[in-house]
């Protein structure tokens, strides 16, 4: 394996799932501003787990989850509707693969490089995604911040990918969509590479990317 990369550790949500099916399956229900509530529910969910992070006041991701949802259904004025809400839970565990998941994943195993999730999710959460997805046969390893009671993108939990894969942070090429994370791994040592879809600006310019591509396809061509 080329610059001696052993492992390949994906962030799961927006990076192999698509964190927006939830939403997407109920936009007659959402309305108009479905999009607004994807991004709203999504931003929240994130600024909740560095904030407990930062209190150490941890909860597992599905309660920041429903959290983060309770505030954007009161704020577009949703939350009379509680068939919805639980809609919008539930399909957290069966969301959409990203198209280009599948093939990626295969041409990466054919590799012989490790594989594995590291995600905020919750055990349970995460393993049914993934296998809703038809992603979890893929996998070395599917790795929850709920171990460590604590959220990326502490270094703690980076450490743990390493610990469990047995490698070295310099032999595992962490990618993500999500750019803090990125920034996260980067620090800690990981080699990090972005999945870039909409080609979005550069962001945490202080950290070192290793890689950019377009698609999870792209990314999969690193190991030939």
């Amino acid at each position: 394996m080329s610059d001696g990369i052993r492992a390949f550790v994906f962030d799961a949500y927006g990076t192999l799932l698509d964190v927006n099916a939830a939403v997407k399956r109920n936009a007659v229900s959402v309305g108009e501003k479905a999009d607004a509530f994807a991004a709203m529910w999504r931003s929240r969910q994130l600024e909740y787990c560095w904030t407990r992070t930062l209190m150490n006041r941890y909860e597992d991701f599905w309660t920041v989850t429903e959290e983060a949802l309770d505030y954007t259904l009161r704020t577009f004025k949703l939350d009379h509707d509680k068939n919805l809400k639980a809609r919008l839970l539930s399909a957290y565990f069966v969301l959409d693969a990203h198209p280009d998941a599948r093939e990626a994943l295969t041409r990466l195993k054919d590799s012989r490089v490790k594989i594995s999730v590291l995600s905020n999710g919750t055990n349970p959460m995460i393993r049914a995604a993934l296998e809703a997805g038809g992603l979890l046969e893929f996998m070395d390893a599917a790795l929850s911040v709920d171990d460590l009671k604590v959220y990326k993108p502490d270094p703690r939990v980076y450490q743990y990918a390493c610990d469990t894969l047995d490698v070295k942070p310099e032999e595992v090429v962490f990618v993500s969509s999500n750019t803090w994370d990125l920034a996260g791994a980067s620090s800690f040592g990981f080699k990090a590479a972005r999945i870039n879809r909409m080609q979005a600006p550069p962001e945490y310019e202080f950290a070192t990317l290793y890689s950019e591509h377009r698609s999870l396809i792209e990314l999969a061509r690193l190991v030939g």
